[in-house]
């Protein structure tokens, strides 16, 4: 069997994009900084237990907490001139299109 090349492009901001590449560049620069993966350690039970924050017999979550009222990605078709307008304000244009459409339909600003 051949394999086959997968065409998969990460969905990186080109800022993004262009850290991970220097990164990838100096990591490969040096011969030194490679690491056999068969060098880790074995994981043991009590690794296993740290892994996990438990208050109790409950489970703590890290990170952000899930939305009581989560926001709904859809595909909407807006005038060029409109979109550009609000992306011309800077970061969080898309934001600020939500505030106006609140706005527009009259409802209480979100908290």
């Amino acid at each position: 069997m051949t394999a086959r090349k997968r065409s998969f492009k990460p969905a990186w901001s080109k800022t993004r994009r262009k850290r991970h590449q220097h990164a990838v560049g100096r990591t490969r620069a040096s011969a030194s900084a490679w690491v056999d993966p068969d060098d880790a350690p074995e994981l043991t039970q009590d690794m296993a237990e740290r892994a996990d924050l438990y208050h109790g017999d409950k489970l703590i979550r890290r990170g952000r907490p899930p939305s009581d009222n989560p926001k709904q990605a859809l595909k909407l078709r807006i005038d060029a001139d409109v979109v550009e307008h609000f992306r011309a304000t800077g970061p969080g244009w898309q934001t600020r299109i939500n505030d106006t459409l609140r706005r527009a339909a009259k409802l209480k600003a979100r908290v």
